[in-house]
Order: C-alpha cells, then sequence, then structure tokens
C-alpha cells in the first residue's frame, strides 16, 4: 500500500533520525494522526524553538539558552575540577547524579578515524585553553569506555600532563562499550569515586 504524499513524507522524516527504522517511522506518523491538532502544534512549535534558541555555550560548549548555561554560570560548582565528556547528553547523565560538583567541556564528538573524525575537529584546543587560563587542579576524562573514547581520553590526558594537571579517568561501574546516557545512577556514581589517575 501507498501513503498519502504528507504521510509518506512524515515517515520519511522521521526515518532520518536515529534509532528509528521505517516500522517505528510508520507507528510515529500514524501517532501524530491520531493526536489532537493542538498537541501536534505544541510539538511542531517545541521542535522550532529547540533550533531557534539553543545554542552552544561559549564556555563549556553545553546545549543552553542563555548567554552562559546553568552550570557555567553556578557560583556553588567547584571551578578546579573539570569533567571533559564527548556529548552534552553525557553531562545530563552525570548530573542526574547530584555527585558532581564541578564544571564541564564538551568535546562534540571522540577521535574516530574510521568516520573521519580526528582531534582537531573536537575542542581539544579550547580545553587546553581552559587549563591554561584557569585554575584547574583535576581532569576527569569521561568519555564512554568504548575504543573510540578510549582513545580520546589517552589522547587528551597525553596533552595535559605536561601542563602540572591532575588526570583521572572514570573507571569502575561502566561496562566496556557501553553508553554513558544508558547508566543507572548508582553506576555513574561509582565510576565517578572509583576513578583513576592515567
Amino acid at each position: 500500500m501507498e501513503y498519502a504524499k504528507p504521510l509518506a513524507r512524515l515517515v520519511g522524516e522521521f526515518e532520518k533520525l536515529p534509532g528509528i527504522g521505517p516500522k517505528s517511522a510508520q507507528r510515529l506518523a500514524f501517532h501524530v494522526l491520531r493526536m489532537s491538532e493542538e498537541n501536534v502544534q505544541a510539538l511542531a512549535t517545541a521542535l522550532i524553538d529547540v533550533k531557534q534558541h539553543i545554542k552552544l555555550c561559549p564556555v563549556c560548549f553545553n546545549y543552553t539558552d542563555q548567554d552562559i548555561c546553568a552550570l557555567c554560570s553556578d557560583a556553588k560548582r567547584d571551578r578546579t575540577l573539570l569533567c571533559v565528556v564527548a556529548e552534552p547528553r553525557d553531562a545530563v547523565a552525570i548530573e542526574k547524579t547530584n555527585e558532581y560538583r564541578g564544571v564541564y567541556h564538551v568535546l562534540g564528538g571522540v577521535i574516530s578515524p574510521m568516520d573521519g573524525v580526528g582531534p582537531e575537529m573536537l575542542r581539544i584546543r579550547e580545553l587546553v585553553a581552559r587549563i591554561s587560563e584557569q585554575e584547574i587542579k583535576e581532569v576527569v576524562l569521561a568519555t564512554n569506555p568504548t575504543i573510540e573514547g578510549d582513545t580520546t581520553s589517552m589522547y587528551i590526558a597525553g596533552l595535559l600532563k605536561p601542563l602540572g594537571v591532575k588526570v583521572t579517568r572514570i573507571a569502575h561501574g561502566m561496562p566496556v562499550g557501553g553508553d554513558m546516557d544508558y547508566a543507572d545512577q548508582a553506576t555513574l556514581i561509582q565510576a565517578f569515586q572509583w576513578r583513576r589517575e592515567i
């Protein structure tokens, strides 16, 4: 059966989302058809609003709708402790533990030669500049425990150690090959408590 053109277009747009295959895209499209016009309008407005108002914090490169994000603006945060993550969602996962009180630096990905991503494509230069300019005593490398995440952490550790800053890596609790945004809070708390210097 062939879809009507507007429905086919909606299914096609949903298929472009990560983790959404043809069947899931079809289910989502049919769900939207059953929604009230008011709810569909709210969804469309939220999508447009997020694209128009969310930007990168110039300090940590996390997503924000302010000039500087809430975490960087928070005077209660420990500015001597810097956690390096690959993506903004990793910082969100860590924040949910209520265990970490330092600040963040979002790289914007990990080193992945297979995907054509080299160190120069990440915010590593900005990280080194932050450490040179600010009084940071410890850098916690909190990339996912994958080959790419480990490669990125080792590369960054090699750059930072000559600067005289303590460099640690989250360890226990995170399964190799796992993603932080899928880890539960207890696992992330343990990973931070058992971090080690590299």
